[in-house]
């Protein structure tokens, strides 16, 4: 049960990693970050039902980042699109006037 629930935790990160790394849109790169912080979750969901249950109180602060981190981050990509037009990182240069 350990190790399955570990390899699918493996897969979903390395899926948000890819995602992170390859994407230039604002809002696909912001579920991979999601997805990475789900699979992190998982881990400790998998480690709490072999270690104890201190596992679980973790998730439930990556649950508050989480939280925190799609109001921030929907708030930046929100403005990014009111300001430019547009949700495509490559487009994006805020150094330039």
């Amino acid at each position: 049960m350990l190790a399955e629930s570990l390899f699918f935790s493996a897969v979903l990160f390395t899926v948000g990693v890819v995602g992170v790394l390859t994407r230039r849109n604002a809002i696909i790169i912001f579920m991979c970050v999601e997805l990475m912080l789900n699979a992190v979750n998982l881990s400790f969901v998998a480690f709490a039902q072999v270690y104890g249950a201190s596992g679980q109180v973790f998730v439930f602060f990556v649950m508050t980042v989480a939280a925190a981190e799609a109001a921030v981050g929907l708030a930046i990509i929100i403005a990014l699109f009111r300001h430019r037009h547009t949700v495509n990182l490559s487009n994006i240069n805020l150094l330039k006037g």
